[in-house]
């Protein structure tokens, strides 16, 4: 019988912390970093845009 009483006991204890427990938002925004993926993307494209205009050109060069 002692062991049904703690458990009671550790249950109503949880049950009452659980209504302490608060959450907040957070006072900055998230801020998630793409600009790798986006550099290697720009990157790339120059790249051959640059080709492009060299075959296009060869005289000039």
């Amino acid at each position: 019988m002692g062991g049904t009483k703690r458990i009671a006991a550790g249950l109503l204890a949880s049950l009452t912390l659980a209504g302490c427990i608060t959450v907040n938002a957070p006072e900055e925004p998230i801020v998630i970093e793409l600009n790798v993926n986006i550099r290697q993307e720009v990157i790339y494209r120059l790249a051959e845009d640059a080709g492009n205009t060299i075959e296009e050109n060869a005289d000039i060069f």
